[in-house]
C-alpha cells in the first residue's frame, strides 16, 4: 500500500553551491564558504516549523581534501570558528547536535571543538542537527564492516545474525533514523557518496539554487512539494 507523505521528519542536505556563489560575485572561493554556514543557521531555526525533527548537512566529504590546500585549511577553520561562535545558540534553542564521518585526519583542536558541542547538546530535545565531516558514505560502510568483523572475531556476534536490522548499529548514524529527503543545491544531479546505506528509500530534490541563496522560504517549497509524493518502499499502488 502507497504512503502519502506529509512532511519529512528528516532532511539531509548536500550544500553545494558556495565557491560558485561566491566566484560568480567575484568573490574569492572562502567568501562563499562563510556564506553557507551562516545560511545553516536559518535552516536549522526553521525546521520546528515546516515539522522536520532531524536535519544532517554534508560539510565537508572524504574526497574534499583533494581541493587546494588553501581552501582545506580554510574550510578547517571556518568549522572551529562556526563551533565557537554557535555553540550557545545552539544550546539555548535546544538544539542537538552530533557529528558523524572519521575524525582521525582531522586536527586534534577541532576533533575537541566537536566532541564539547556534542556533550553540551547531548540533553537538548529539540531539532536533532547532524554534521557530516570528513563524512564519505563508503567510508562509512568499510569503517562499518571492520567494526562488525572485529566483533565477530571477537565471538561477541554470530555471523548468522547478520541482516539488514544487524549492520546499521555499525553505521555512524545507528541512533538516527533513516532520511526521508534528500535535498541538493546547485543544479548538480547526484549524491556524491552521501548517506549511501540510510537513503536507500530517501525521495530526492535536485535544486538549481546554490547553497547561499537557499532561504528559509525555498526550504519550505521543497518541504511542499514532498508533501505531494506517494511513498510506496517497493510497494504497488492498491
Amino acid at each position: 500500500m502507497s504512503q502519502a507523505a506529509k512532511h519529512p521528519h528528516h532532511v539531509a542536505i548536500i550544500m553545494d553551491g558556495n565557491g560558485r556563489w561566491a566566484q560568480m560575485r567575484g568573490r574569492p572561493r572562502l567568501l562563499g564558504h562563510h556564506a553557507g554556514a551562516r545560511r545553516v543557521k536559518e535552516i536549522v531555526r526553521a525546521c520546528p516549523d515546516l515539522g522536520v525533527r532531524y536535519l544532517t548537512i554534508f560539510a565537508f566529504s572524504t574526497e574534499n581534501w583533494k581541493r587546494t590546500q588553501t581552501e582545506v585549511a580554510g574550510l578547517m577553520r571556518l568549522f572551529k570558528r562556526y563551533i565557537r561562535r554557535e555553540a550557545k545558540a545552539l544550546f539555548e534553542e535546544n538544539v542537538r547536535v552530533r557529528f558523524i564521518g572519521d575524525r582521525v585526519r582531522l586536527e586534534p583542536a577541532l576533533v575537541d571543538l566537536m566532541d564539547g558541542l556534542e556533550l553540551m547538546t547531548a540533553g537538548n530535545t529539540g531539532t536533532n542537527l547532524t554534521i557530516a565531516l570528513n563524512y564519505g558514505g563508503r567510508d562509512e560502510v568499510t569503517r562499518a564492516a571492520r567494526r562488525l568483523a572485529h566483533d565477530v572475531a571477537m565471538g561477541k556476534l554470530d555471523p548468522r545474525a547478520i541482516c539488514d536490522e544487524t549492520f546499521p548499529r555499525y553505521l555512524d548514524t545507528y541512533v538516527l533514523p533513516d532520511p526521508d529527503l534528500v535535498i541538493r543545491t546547485s543544479g548538480e544531479a547526484r549524491i556524491s557518496n552521501f548517506l549511501l546505506w540510510q537513503s536507500a528509500y530517501a525521495e530526492y530534490e535536485f535544486i538549481d539554487t546554490l547553497w547561499p541563496d537557499f532561504t528559509p522560504a525555498v526550504f519550505a517549497q521543497v518541504i511542499g512539494r514532498f508533501g505531494q509524493r506517494e511513498r510506496r518502499f517497493g510497494a504497488v499502488m492498491a
